[in-house]
């Protein structure tokens, strides 16, 4: 938001990277209860006001947020039991003793399977009492949702029946979505199909109940959005036709990225690809219905890949890697004037990392988005690189890394070469022994209109700590949080820091709006 004291001056702000399942909690796996609104406090005591996470949407194989099975639904591993209690789904007998998971990590083998147990007990006690107040709220809730949460629903106790196999591996009248072929199969698995609904309503409940939170303390929610979308996901099995597949709905080319800093192969993602055609035929009407959902969710918006809408890595579907694909056109700016007619101007930064082309900056600035700067990638002596801090700019997010990079810590330690080490050292004027927090105040520091930090740095983690490693397969997503990383000490040392390069909250009387885009928005 534009500074009301001075017209056409935007607000400095600050925020930290950590996604909600990272948080502390005695359930094996962080969630929407008490341990999230004590953070969220934690971070206003800061002088953050910015709490950045990843895709809040349900998880397919590998556990990631980037390859959910919807990008409308929630994930109901966030669904908190404490709040169940609070509900009177549950009692607190239930939870009193759960079993004895990891602190540091997620153990998603352990972790996943008590929760939905606890989740099937939630339900079949709302389902026998119907408590008049709760279902009025769900009512309300499937109205609101009316869009989307009838086919995620279906989808999602299919895919429970076929022991989470993919659609396409279904019944072909199931997987082509017969009409008559799902109705009969939902009116004989009504239960079912109600109690995926009954998960989504808990997680939209909770999830509103800490927007509400985190309001009050004046933090804001930055959200992610990725590009694409999971091939076993709801949204391809109910728009086959928004995207490139054959006559047997197996996807002709896929996602990916050209060999790289993270990967000599590239990236193969396996997405498959839009039909952009398709879309701009319908006026994009799928994206406006996802930017307007997006948005429902938090208060501005991270576009991961944003360099997809200008080209994208088009992989063909029989290759292993990503090494022999090419550039496949996007929309482009006509996506985006469709959205804001649609929509009007929206919060939204532009995920602009990897190969980025001139084209692809333009298409940036053209809509008026931030893009980003990863302070790891700005230390190269030669050539400089123009994420170093003396070459920022004011549109611009700065991160020390991002969910992607290996801690501050790690980096230093481990994956910098010796040059970018005394580049650092005699940037910052350091001997390296504090270099998390070096970085923390060049971020800070920076002109750049925000800056995020991921808590591991906070914290001066190491690369045991990363939340995930690109293109490892296993292992990714299992950060927590540990306790002393909240200490009055770490809050202490971020707020003056804060403080110093005037990045914390306005005084009262100015409307607290902050956004981390600048200028003319999309």
């Amino acid at each position: 938001m534009t500074d009301t004291s001075e017209p056409g001056v935007r607000r400095r702000s600050a925020g930290v990277l950590l996604h909600p399942t990272s948080l502390p909690s005695r359930f094996g796996i962080g969630d929407l209860g008490p341990e999230a609104a004590r953070y969220v406090r934690w971070l206003a005591d800061a002088g953050a006001t910015w709490w950045q996470v990843l895709p809040l949407h349900p998880v397919g194989p590998g556990n990631s947020p980037y390859s959910a099975t919807s990008t409308f639904a929630g994930n109901e591993w966030l669904i908190s039991p404490e709040l169940l209690v609070a509900d009177g789904l549950l009692v607190p007998e239930e939870i009193e003793t759960p079993p004895d998971f990891p602190g540091d990590r997620v153990d998603f083998g352990t972790a996943l399977p008590w929760k939905r147990a606890l989740l099937r007990t939630a339900f079949e006690r709302f389902d026998e009492a119907c408590p008049a107040p709760l279902a009025r709220d769900l009512e309300v809730f499937r109205e609101e949702h009316r869009v989307w949460l009838p086919d995620f629903a279906l989808y999602r106790a299919l895919k429970r029946a076929h022991d989470e196999a993919p659609w396409w591996s279904w019944r072909s009248p199931l997987a082509r979505r017969h009409p008559d072929a799902l109705e009969a199969w939902e009116d004989e698995n009504r239960a079912e199909v109600e109690r995926v609904v009954f998960e989504q309503w808990l997680f939209f409940r909770q999830w509103t109940a800490l927007r509400k939170v985190a309001g009050e303390a004046e933090v804001e929610i930055l959200g992610d959005m990725p590009i694409f979308v999971s091939r076993d996901s709801a949204d391809v099995w109910t728009h086959p036709d928004l995207f490139l597949l054959d006559g047997n709905l197996r996807p002709t080319v896929v996602a990916g990225v050209p060999p790289d800093y993270f990967s000599e192969t590239g990236q193969r993602w396996g997405n498959p690809l839009y039909d952009w055609k398709a879309l701009e035929e319908s006026g994009y009407a799928w994206w406006i219905t996802r930017f307007r959902h997006a948005l429902t969710l938090a208060d501005a918006v991270r576009l991961d890949h944003f360099r997809g809408f200008q080209a994208c890595w088009e992989v063909p579907a029989k290759d292993r890697t990503a090494a022999n694909g090419r550039w496949r056109p996007g929309p482009g700016a006509k996506l985006f004037r469709a959205v804001k007619t649609a929509l009007g101007d929206l919060p939204l930064v532009a995920e602009d990392l990897g190969e980025i082309t001139k084209d692809v900056v333009a298409l940036r600035r053209s809509l008026g988005l931030p893009g980003m700067a990863i302070l790891q990638f700005g230390f190269a002596p030669e050539p400089r690189s123009t994420f170093i801090p003396y070459a920022h700019e004011r549109d611009l997010v700065v991160y020390t890394g991002t969910h992607d990079n290996n801690t501050a810590l790690g980096w230093y330690r481990e994956d910098a070469t010796e040059p970018e080490k005394d580049l650092v050292r005699r940037y910052v004027g350091c001997d390296g022994r504090d270099i998390h927090w070096d970085l923390i105040r060049l971020a800070l520091a920076s002109v750049a209109e925000t800056a995020i930090v991921p808590h591991q740095d906070l914290a001066g983690l190491g690369s045991e700590h990363r939340m995930n490693t690109p293109g490892k397969a296993r292992g990714n997503w299992t950060f927590r949080l540990p306790e002393d990383a909240m200490s009055d000490l770490v809050r202490d040392r971020l707020k003056e820091l804060i403080d110093v390069y005037d990045r914390g909250p306005r005084v009262a009387e100015e409307p607290h709006r902050p956004n981390p885009s600048a200028g003319e928005r999309t």
